[in-house]
């Protein structure tokens, strides 16, 4: 469903071309000092503006609608709203009968059987990652002691980005990427053997960003070519340091101390402006699409600040869990 969480819930909304998107986070701790300019670093990041990304451009103002009194969380539910305005739904028409390849519009018809709205994407869209940026912010609150960063590694392949995203162009198409992200700072502890593993939890949210097709933890696949005394991270001190991390900060499910590391694969965008062959659902006949309106080249660019914001939302919610399981 749009509801994630087991003390630490959010609930995301909205459609890319409706009147809102927003969030709203269940079991926040009160008396977290909060504003709306906290929210500002992070949104302008998240923003299109740089060479490859879409020229459609909101202000993302936040909106703190509830939960929130004279600069403090109050413990009830915090819901935060942003407003559409930017929108050019005329752009999308032709897409309620013609689906794009590689996107959700075919599966979405289907699903709620041509009910959904497909303006932008709706429910589908990657504007709903700015929902998930806000909950980031204020979940970075809860675990102010966690140094969450991100950054793209790899666009089209190749480690030159900017080169990568200009060929993308010129040829009227779009590139994926690889987006890194380590969070240091962590305790000892955090997570659940099994079904609540650290990895668990955070790939569960790690897909809910739209376009990552996969995902690896230290050294990912590459450990199935590694023997176990390479792969093996010698432990140095009380601490629980190791001197290689292969392992990516987590064993057995758990945090151990070390550097949380991990990669997400992000696709290429679906929105291309080079003719595709696709089924019209009305006349049930392939044709020619040629998408029109305004699209990333590489959505990949703007992947990294809504990955620390899940690895903060998923290491916020582990935290309250073990405090809650010790009774602090």
């Amino acid at each position: 469903m749009n509801t994630f969480g087991r003390i630490l819930r959010i609930s995301v909304f909205g459609e890319s071309h409706g009147p809102v998107v927003g969030v709203t986070i269940d079991g926040l701790p009160h008396g977290i000092k909060l504003s709306a300019d906290d929210f500002a670093a992070d949104i302008a990041r998240r923003q299109p503006g740089k060479k490859g990304t879409t020229p459609r451009v909101e202000s993302d103002m936040p909106e703190i609608v509830s939960g929130w009194f004279n600069g403090y969380t109050t413990g009830a539910p915090l819901t935060v709203i942003f407003r559409n305005a930017n929108t050019k739904s005329s752009d999308y028409d032709k897409l309620k009968d013609i689906p794009r390849p590689g996107h959700s519009d075919f599966v979405a018809y289907h699903k709620y059987d041509g009910y959904n709205d497909y303006r932008g994407g709706g429910h589908f869209s990657g504007r709903l990652t700015l929902a998930l940026v806000a909950a980031g912010v204020v979940a970075k609150k809860v675990i102010p002691e966690v140094s969450i960063t991100a950054k793209l590694i790899e666009a089209g392949g190749k480690t030159n980005i900017d080169e990568a995203i200009e060929e993308a162009q010129k040829q009227n198409d779009s590139i994926g990427g690889i987006v890194e992200c380590t969070a240091t700072g962590i305790p000892v502890g955090l997570g659940e053997p099994f079904f609540d593993s650290v990895e668990s939890v955070i790939s569960h949210l790690a897909f809910s960003i739209p376009a990552v097709k996969g995902i690896e933890f230290g050294s990912g696949f590459a450990a199935s070519r590694m023997k176990g005394s390479e792969h093996n991270d010698p432990i140095i001190d009380s601490k629980g340091t190791t001197a290689t991390n292969n392992a990516g900060g987590v064993n057995g499910g758990i945090t151990n101390g070390n550097p949380l590391v991990y990669r997400i694969a992000v696709k290429p965008t679906s929105s291309i402006a080079k003719p595709q062959q696709t089924l019209n659902v009305k006349t049930g006949k392939t044709e020619s699409l040629t998408v029109q309106g305004r699209h990333d080249a590489c959505i990949a660019l703007r992947v990294p600040v809504v990955a620390e914001a899940i690895t903060a939302i998923a290491l916020s919610d582990l935290l309250l869990i073990e405090r809650t399981r010790k009774n602090r």
